[in-house]
């Protein structure tokens, strides 16, 4: 029985030993254009510009199949990041995608909310918490403002309140320009 043990012990440090030099030698590295173009989407995961989240549309747009135009909430800032990034000439965003709206957060009125969970279901980003037929509230820090959340309530309980300026929320709206040092 002891023997048996030793056995299979070996044969799965053995095997297991394999299995992680075979990851690391045959490892696919992933494309950095990707990881890059990725890094400058606004990571909202709302689907309008037609693919179902950033990491697709940023795949879509190294390989070509989709322009740089198709994300309203980057808006003309993530726009020409994205064209300075390619080396390609900034374009003006596609209305087919939206218009650019500003930075809002869902919130539900609790005292409406029936509990279908539906909006949960549609969450991308899991900004909202409940339990079936009880009422449910939003994680305002996690919420990334898409709008999925709104179309399937039944009792069109959820708003969408535009995030105020903040010193945390605001941001420079135009490019940073280093100034040269006087030597």
């Amino acid at each position: 029985m002891l023997t048996a043990l030793l056995v299979m012990g070996g044969l799965a440090v053995g095997l297991g030993a394999v299995l992680g030099f075979a990851a690391q030698r045959f490892r696919v590295e992933g494309n950095p254009l990707v990881e890059k173009i990725d890094a400058l989407l606004p990571q909202t995961q709302c689907g309008q510009c037609g693919y179902p989240g950033c990491r697709p549309y940023a795949q879509a747009i190294a390989e070509g199949r989709a322009d740089i135009n198709q994300c309203p909430p980057g808006g003309e800032e993530g726009i020409k990041q994205l064209a300075e990034l390619l080396g390609v000439e900034p374009k003006p965003l596609n209305p087919e995608h939206g218009l650019p709206k500003p930075k809002a957060v869902a919130v539900i009125d609790e005292s409406l909310c029936i509990g279908c969970t539906l909006c949960i279901q549609a969450c991308p980003v899991d900004a909202i918490v409940g339990a079936a037929k009880q009422m449910h509230t939003v994680i305002a820090a996690e919420c990334t403002g898409c709008e999925l959340c709104l179309p399937p309530c039944p009792v069109d309980c959820i708003a969408m309140v535009p995030v105020p300026e903040r010193i945390e929320t605001w941001k420079w709206k135009y490019p940073v320009i280093p100034l040269r040092s006087a030597a």
